[in-house]
């Protein structure tokens, strides 16, 4: 009798687990629903990394030519030039052109003492990510007199698609330069 009463027993508990197996329609619709809610707040932010690192192709280059001018100037006291087989003379291994960012040189050259490196949105990218300027200025040390590079960056406050600058900004050549930052440079906030 006892192993009779076990195997009905054992018999009861199968067919008990084959009744209570899967999941109702309503918890399969508060996991859909809750999916939904945590996609919905996290999309937003995934898509905004995208774009970060898009900009930060043009924040790496745009610092990158920044210093190569201030290297430049202090061998040979002159900025590298705006026309673009000069480009190369900052000697930094960089391309004019990528999928995301155009980079020029406006004023420099000889007798300058300022000059303007750019990054503007290529026409694929324009609505996604923001113009980049930076810009070297000669000035003089405040205490001493001495000349010295000064550099800044600046990124624009919006994307071009949002009425946000496109990149095509220049410094104005400036004398007793003692700062710099990005208040001439229209829509830009300076990158610490």
């Amino acid at each position: 009798m006892k192993t009779e009463l076990k195997a009905k027993f054992l018999q009861h508990l199968l067919n008990k687990k084959k009744d209570d197996q899967g999941f109702t329609l309503i918890e399969l619709l508060v996991v859909i629903i809750i999916i939904g809610i945590l996609a919905a707040i996290a999309l937003p932010s995934f898509l905004n990394q995208a774009n970060k690192a898009r900009e930060s192709e043009a924040k790496s280059y745009v610092g990158s030519m920044n210093r190569g001018q201030q290297a430049y100037y202090l061998e040979r006291q002159e900025f590298v030039g705006a026309e673009p087989e000069e480009f190369g003379n900052l000697g930094l291994g960089i391309s004019t052109e990528t999928n995301n960012y155009s980079y020029f040189i406006a004023d420099g050259g000889e007798d300058s003492t300022v000059v303007t490196n750019q990054a503007q949105p290529a026409k694929e990218a324009l609505a996604t990510v923001r113009a980049y300027v930076g810009g070297v200025a000669v000035g003089k040390v405040e205490g001493t007199g001495e000349a010295t590079t000064l550099a800044v960056l600046c990124q624009g406050l919006q994307a071009p698609v949002n009425d946000g600058p496109v990149g095509d900004e220049t410094f104005a050549d400036v004398t007793g330069v003692t700062d710099t930052d990005c208040t001439g440079a229209g829509d830009y906030e300076d990158i610490k």
